[in-house]
């Protein structure tokens, strides 16, 4: 970063966040917080947030009002990705991806087939991502094969959607990708988790099933968030709840788990656009949704009911500034009945609202006891990793064992 000292920054995985590079420049350049913010036109409060990473500032014309009061080259302010793991990637899927050789044998019947797409995702949602990237990598090829022969069935034409059966290969595949997409975006490959989720929609599509239609739409949603596009986000989960709203798919089990866990996502997407009305349109309708559900569930792994709308809330709660009652949101919902993936979620952001607050031995204790269930899941996760960077930035005097030795497992430099 161009005037920045060696030792007042971070290489590599100690990126500084918009929030600290805002801070940082505005203390070289003498500014007080309520000066900067007057100069800007927000309040001291709001840009105290945006430092502290409680508010995700994604407004250019704020963004570019900043840059030219701190004195800055165009672009310096602009949002960068969040440190990936030291081993980030996925050699296994990029492969997977890349390669359509067809696997040597006849593929598995459907049965076998759902299987495994049920092991690859329950892999996931377990936080074990070895595992789930080992099966997902072996599954693609599978299923792609699978999903070829049913098309013609030997006749040269492809089957009409309404003679695909529930577990037909083009549903199978289509969840195969969704699964790669979902691994792909926690491991820091946005571009080929856009790539696996868009070959998912197709494949989606082609399958008939609404259900799972709207589901991979909800992956393409996940992905614009990860990119830090927020109203591309929203804009992907209005556009697939309009097309899953009224139809008959939308009464089933799936169908209601998948408008509904699109709807959570669009909660996400308007509480980083800062628009509280759109976070409290989607849960309402998402509360309408899992009240007719009526249990925490897992229909298309979705995890989707009334928790999972909780933990989303907290979500939504935290993208829009209100760090206490996302702290008192999490620390009171019970989520044993939740895929793990989904518990240490919630852990996670409740760990993000304390420390927001400045309690950090509590955040910091939320992180261990996560770290303890599902490592893999901590170590990848953005919101671990951005909480242990800047707690080793900000300590004083005796290193913290626990958080060195956290550092160290995360690969974090100490």
């Amino acid at each position: 970063m161009p005037g920045m000292e060696k030792d007042e920054r971070d290489d590599g995985e100690g990126e500084l966040s918009l929030g600290e590079r805002i801070a940082w420049h505005r203390r070289r350049r003498g500014l007080s917080r309520e000066v900067l913010a007057g100069l800007v036109g927000c309040s001291a409060d709001w840009l105290g947030r945006v430092e502290r990473g409680v508010l995700t500032l994604d407004r250019l014309s704020v963004i570019s009002a900043l840059t030219e009061e701190l004195h800055l080259p165009t672009g310096e302010l602009l949002p960068r990705p969040a440190p990936p793991a030291r081993a980030a990637g996925s050699p296994r899927l990029r492969r997977a991806l890349s390669d359509y050789r067809p696997p040597a044998g006849p593929p598995p019947a459907p049965e076998q087939l759902a299987a495994l797409v049920a092991a690859a995702r329950a892999a996931f949602q377990s936080g074990a991502y070895a595992r789930a990237e080992r099966l997902t990598a072996e599954l693609l090829p599978t299923a792609r094969r699978a999903a070829e022969e049913q098309e013609g069935a030997g006749s040269g034409r492809r089957a009409p959607a309404s003679e695909e059966p529930e577990g037909g290969g083009q549903r199978l595949l289509a969840l195969a990708y969704q699964g790669a997409a979902m691994l792909l975006t926690r491991v820091g490959e946005a571009e080929l988790a856009w790539l696996a989720a868009d070959r998912g929609l197709t494949a989606a599509r082609a399958s008939g099933d609404l259900a799972v239609v709207g589901s991979l739409y909800r992956s393409l949603a996940h992905c614009q968030l990860t990119a830090g596009e927020p109203a591309a986000a929203r804009e992907i989960v209005v556009t697939a709840v309009d097309a899953l709203r009224g139809t008959r798919a939308a009464r089933t089990a799936d169908g209601l788990s998948a408008h509904g866990s699109l709807l959570l996502v669009g909660a996400v997407a308007a509480g980083r656009l800062e628009d509280r009305d759109g976070v409290g349109e989607f849960l309402a309708e998402g509360e309408r949704l899992a009240a007719r559900l009526g249990r925490d569930a897992n229909h298309l792994w979705t995890a989707f009911g009334p928790t999972n709308l909780t933990v989303h809330r907290v979500s939504a709660t935290m993208e829009l500034g209100d760090a206490r009652l996302a702290a008192r949101l999490g620390d009171h919902l019970d989520t044993s009945a939740l895929p793990p993936e989904r518990r240490l979620r919630l852990a996670l952001e409740t760990a993000r609202a304390h420390d927001a607050r400045r309690h950090r031995d509590r955040a910091l204790a939320l992180l261990l006891a996560a770290e303890h269930e599902a490592p893999e899941l901590v170590r990848h996760h953005v919101i671990a990793r951005r909480l242990v960077t800047s707690w080793l930035r900000r300590q004083r005097g005796r290193p913290d064992a626990h958080l060195a030795y956290l550092a160290a497992r995360l690969g974090l430099p100490g």
